[in-house]
């Protein structure tokens, strides 16, 4: 058993706290937001009402934010320092992958083991501790984050250096974006020259045309897998949240000096239907601009 501290309950982070209490570890877990504390307690943590107090102590601090300022103000101000030097930090937020660096160099500057390691797999597998990790960080830190992050979800990928894993991350999902605005225009001419969506599932999860977002996460109710469609859009993950990620990706190739198109329409058409008030719904909700 460790004693882990970890900041940010949120949709995300809420799960990812209840599985680490499930694989035995010591949990000390601050946010925010009292409501978010209750039910980190119910779950079984130790709650705390501020950042320096939940990681004294710690052999471990695991962080799931907003933000790369958050991360990077919360690091600076309540962790290193705060935190015992030989306490390994893992951030799991989604940030850029120059604010991840820039927090790496601080903590190992600091004396501190630290990588940066993203999510894949939304609220639900966050809950059922099924989430995909991309890592980034030296390779005795890997090693030491890797049980950590193992009793909360399905694959721990080691990345690269510091920010791969922010970096493998960003990509992932301007896959992810673009793919699922494919998969919903495809849906939605199939429905307009007649054919039958479960009979065009049928067909297209077994042709070329298969991918994730339509055989894993399919946008249209009642076909494929159950699905955010099947539930009004509601829950998996929100168009806002997609959006932040597909503009972190348009920061990082521009950057890079990378062309990319597709990654560049998809921020976009998420941007305009965030605007339009539906940046809760869950991204596959984009079906209805094609609708």
């Amino acid at each position: 058993m460790s004693k882990i501290a970890f900041i940010g309950l949120g949709n995300m982070g809420g799960g990812m706290a209840a599985n680490l209490v499930k694989a035995g570890h010591d949990v000390h877990a601050f946010d925010l937001s009292a409501e978010a504390l209750a039910r980190a307690a119910d779950n079984g943590c130790t709650t705390y009402t501020s950042v320096r107090e939940a990681v004294q102590g710690a052999e471990a601090v695991v962080s799931m934010l907003p933000n790369g300022a958050i991360v990077d103000s919360v690091y600076a101000a309540d962790v290193i320092g705060q935190a015992p030097s030989s306490a390994l930090l893992l951030d799991c937020s989604t940030i850029d992958v120059a604010t991840a660096r820039k927090v790496e160099d601080a903590a190992q500057a600091a004396g501190y083991e630290m990588v940066d390691a993203p999510v894949s797999g939304g609220i639900a597998a966050a809950n059922g501790g099924t989430l995909t990790f991309m890592v980034g960080g030296s390779d005795a830190a890997f090693a030491k984050a890797e049980p950590i992050l193992a009793a909360m979800g399905k694959a721990v990928i080691h990345a690269g250096a510091s920010g791969a894993g922010q970096a493998a991350k960003i990509c992932n999902n301007m896959i992810l974006g673009a793919t699922m605005i494919a998969t919903c225009e495809a849906f939605a001419l199939a429905e307009k020259l007649g054919l039958d969506l479960q009979t065009f599932y049928d067909i297209s999860s077994k042709a070329s045309g298969q991918s994730w977002s339509m055989t894993s996460y399919c946008p249209v109710p009642g076909v494929g897998p159950a699905s955010p469609a099947d539930n009004g859009y509601q829950g998996g993950f929100a168009a806002a949240l997609m959006l932040k990620d597909l503009k972190l990706a348009m920061e990082a190739a521009a950057s890079a000096g990378a062309d990319v198109p597709m990654g560049q329409r998809a921020e976009e058409l998420y941007a305009a239907f965030a605007e339009a008030g539906n940046g809760g719904m869950d991204f596959s909700g984009i079906i209805k601009t094609f609708q």
